[in-house]
């Protein structure tokens, strides 16, 4: 038993058994090809046609064929396609699709009837709106983003999805807002320390949004070239808290470093005068010099000096 022929169509079965369109490149003439043969070869033939059953018996089926050939004269105007750069058509036959024509010229169709739809394949970009979402702490935050794609599946973008320009923007937004519950925005609690922040990662940010975007829009035919955000920022309702809050992690850290650089001027102001042997000092003298010299170098108004004038 021989085995049966697989016959390759422009509709392609997936593993679920969803129905996927894919662009077919339709095979077609030059356009000037087709002016020859409507303006010049056509009407040469309705001429002999005329003379040879004028002369014949056969006029009535030469009016026939005349009648014929004239309408198909007039429908050769619906023959003609002219694509422009970074542009596809999709071509129809009563419905049923027949192949996609990308390449930018004049072209002719053999069959008159064939409908055309034109898509452009530039590359488009677009900003969603400001979305209000919780992140992985629960903080209300507004988040937006810029999409840059382009459609690289004529056939996809109009037979996959009812409207794919919609459809971009329903995605990107949805994958966004996915996105954002993810992480936190901004580092500011222990379980976040290490971790990645809207804030902060903003490379790594885009790059998993750009992913996470072209997964939901492969199936209409587009490629995400760039996804990034454009706007982020707490909530209206807890912008000042949150604000307050950054403000005294960053006093926090900055007195934290005044601290450690005090505390390592006192000890090496310490070890010099001992190396040297300038002064010698008691447990208790050494207790005061660090009391007085932590309160100079960590005091955040300018301090004044007192000259003593007795034993040190």
């Amino acid at each position: 038993m021989q085995p049966v022929p697989v016959q390759i169509t422009p509709v392609q079965k997936l593993a679920n058994n969803e129905i996927m369109f894919k662009d077919v490149p339709l095979i077609t003439l030059n356009g000037f090809l087709g002016l020859a043969i409507q303006w010049l070869v056509l009407p040469f033939i309705l001429i002999c046609m005329f003379v040879t059953y004028a002369l014949g018996a056969l006029i009535i089926i030469g009016i026939i064929v005349q009648l014929i050939i004239s309408i198909i004269w007039f429908l050769m105007f619906n023959s003609y396609l002219i694509v422009s750069p970074n542009e596809g058509a999709a071509i129809q036959f009563f419905g049923k699709y027949k192949g996609t024509v990308d390449k930018q010229g004049f072209h002719f169709f053999i069959n008159p009837l064939y409908a055309k739809h034109k898509i452009s394949l530039r590359i488009r970009n677009f900003e969603s709106a400001k979305l209000k979402v919780n992140d992985v702490n629960a903080n209300p935050i507004e988040i937006a983003a810029v999409v840059v794609w382009k459609v690289v599946d004529t056939a996809e973008a109009l037979f996959e999805v009812d409207n794919y320009q919609n459809y971009v923007q329903i995605q990107s937004e949805a994958a966004l807002r996915a996105m954002a519950t993810k992480y936190p925005y901004d580092i500011i609690e222990d379980k976040d320390i290490g971790g990645i922040a809207l804030s902060s990662h903003q490379e790594v940010i885009a790059h998993e949004l750009q992913i996470s975007v072209e997964a939901r829009l492969k199936r209409a035919g587009i490629q995400v070239l760039e996804a990034r955000i454009s706007h982020l920022a707490y909530s209206q309702e807890i912008a000042q808290a949150m604000l307050r809050r950054q403000q005294a992690s960053a006093v926090v850290a900055a007195r934290s470093e005044i601290v450690k650089g005090a505390v390592g001027m006192v000890e090496m102001a310490l070890e010099q005068l001992s190396e040297k042997n300038i002064i010698v000092l008691t447990e208790e003298k050494k207790a005061t010099m660090v009391s007085n010299l932590l309160v100079v170098l960590c005091s955040e108004t300018d301090t004044t000096p007192v000259v003593n004038t007795g034993s040190i």
